[in-house]
């Protein structure tokens, strides 16, 4: 697919209510950490990047990861895998984004991010992981 063909857009995701002091990283290409930190205080972590979005819709860059023919996914890293070694938590955050509606895809092509929101403390009071469900989206 020619990049002529994809359109680039910005996206963010905030993970509200992460496990103080545990590190969080996004995933860039198969097992890069990027821009990893933690919250002092469960304030919400916040970020970044870029997607190229091209017909289907297919989504494609260094944070997008595939399964499957239709499913596209960011992984958030957790503990150990986010670069802190000393951490007791090694785990990741699967949050799906092939499931974008239309509608805000192409808000997002003209400008704005689309931000989506996670929890980022599971059930037990530990660290979010596997797949998680966004609580909100929309474009910012």
């Amino acid at each position: 697919m020619a990049k002529a063909d994809q359109t680039g857009i910005r996206m963010r995701i905030v993970i509200e209510r992460p496990v103080p002091g545990v590190m969080h990283s996004l995933q860039s290409g198969d097992d890069a950490v990027l821009d990893p930190r933690a919250s002092e205080a469960g304030e919400p972590l916040a970020f970044d990047f870029a997607v190229r979005i091209a017909p289907g819709p297919k989504f494609v860059g260094d944070q997008v990861r595939r399964e499957g023919p239709e499913r596209r996914f960011v992984y958030i890293r957790i503990g150990t895998l986010a670069g802190d070694p000393a951490s007791q938590w090694t785990r990741r955050m699967k949050i799906d984004i092939h499931d974008i509606s239309p509608e805000l895809l192409a808000s997002a092509m003209t400008g704005g991010i689309i931000e989506t929101r996670v929890n980022g403390t599971g059930k037990d009071g530990s660290p979010a992981c596997a797949t998680v469900r966004p609580t909100a989206r929309r474009l910012a």
